[in-house]
């Protein structure tokens, strides 16, 4: 027994035990689905109230994945009884997933019922087998939450739309603000972001892996597209070119050193749990969303690279980027407390191509874009390059 809990169920710490498992890779293909829908979502209503529902949907996707990525922090993935909770939550994770592109019509209360069982059954499942833990009392205050919320979740199925988008926005509300208020509920206390003894390490590695999965649905929606084309010129294989480099250059920005370096930051921190929930659990959700909306825009601008942008086009053209760089301008800010030069000047000459757009074609706006995030990769290698000539120079 460990702390009271069934041998072997809590995850070892150090020598690599905290390692992501094959079972948690195994788990995230669930969610290459999710990112797949959400991205035909969006693209099939490139309105202000669809981008408005895919934001909703994303987000539920998202907390539900990230729980889960808590959850196998602590808890042993290949523990049997953690196997078969988590297969229940895969299963969770597929319903809502194929629920998504009805999720706010006829799909309205599958996707509900399907994300309550993923979070509410799965904070069920870790609050009894850690009953006798020193954690107990968080997953009680966390599992309470989720209770609450499920009444506004499954409440807004049954409502007419706009009264649905107003009980799931507001359960989203309450589920994201409740770990910045230490899951505060009345009669179980509060929670301190000390108390959550996560590996910081494991925790970089599985958003890490994330990542990933929204670059890998980026590069096949471009590769997708391109291959369904009846006719192949020059301006649809500029289009292909584009939007597989936006890629690369996304790619470039967040692994080549910000990614290896905040693992290293969060692993050495006094108060991982503080870094995980901003950095990680906050923070990396509009990066997230910034490579699915560019994924978006690469399926616009492959299948009709000329012709006048429209104001959804210039949007998903320019606003993945930028929520992209945003994402990782807040990410450095919250690990190493400062703010770069070079993604504030990336976002604005991001926004200085709003008012150009109406006068290019989308092929000539996603290719200004690309400058800009290839540029800002391009100056974050010379500026490592240069750091790592420095140092040993002013250490001699």
């Amino acid at each position: 027994m460990e702390h009271g809990t069934p041998t072997g169920l809590l995850r070892s710490r150090g020598d690599g035990a905290t390692r992501v498992t094959f079972f948690e890779l195994f788990f995230d293909l669930v969610f290459v689905f999710a990112v797949t829908q959400l991205s035909h979502r969006l693209l099939k209503d490139l309105t202000v109230s669809g981008a408005g529902e895919t934001l909703v949907l994303l987000l539920a996707v998202w907390w539900a994945w990230m729980y889960t990525c808590w959850t196998t922090n602590w808890l042993n993935p290949d523990h049997p009884a953690v196997r078969m909770t988590l297969t229940g939550t895969m299963l969770a994770g597929m319903l809502m997933a194929v629920a998504i592109p009805k999720a706010f019509e006829s799909r309205a209360l599958w996707f509900a019922l399907a994300y309550v069982a993923c979070q509410a059954g799965r904070t069920l499942f870790v609050t009894i087998m850690t009953r006798r833990d020193e954690l107990s009392a968080n997953f009680v205050r966390i599992l309470a939450w989720k209770l609450t919320t499920a009444v506004l979740w499954i409440g807004g199925a049954f409502a007419d739309h706009p009264a649905q988008v107003v009980a799931w926005v507001g359960a989203l509300a309450l589920e994201y603000a409740a770990p910045w208020h230490g899951y505060t509920f009345p009669g179980l206390g509060r929670s301190r972001t000390s108390d959550w003894t996560i590996d910081g390490g494991h925790m970089a590695e599985r958003c890490q892996l994330f990542v990933i999965i929204a670059l890998g649905e980026s590069l096949l929606v471009t590769g997708n597209t391109f291959s369904d084309l009846h006719g192949v010129g020059t301006a649809e294989g500029a289009a292909f070119a584009v939007g597989f480099l936006g890629s690369v250059a996304m790619w470039w920005i967040y692994f080549d050193r910000s990614a290896e370096a905040a693992a290293e930051r969060i692993a050495a921190s006094a108060d991982p749990g503080r870094l995980g929930r901003s950095a990680y659990t906050f923070i990396h959700l509009p990066m997230v969303a910034g490579i699915i909306v560019s994924a978006v825009a690469d399926e616009l601008i492959v299948a009709h690279p000329h012709g006048h942008v429209t104001g959804g086009t210039a949007a998903v053209v320019l606003g993945g980027p930028g929520l992209f760089v945003a994402g990782h301008a807040l990410f450095k800010r919250a690990v190493w407390g400062h703010f770069t030069t070079t993604r504030v000047l990336a976002l604005g000459a991001l926004a200085a191509l709003a008012p150009v757009s109406k006068l290019v074609d989308p092929l000539t706006l996603a290719f200004l874009a690309l400058l800009v995030v290839a540029a800002m990769a391009g100056w974050d290698v010379r500026s490592r390059r240069t750091h790592v000539t420095v140092v040993p120079e002013q250490a001699a």
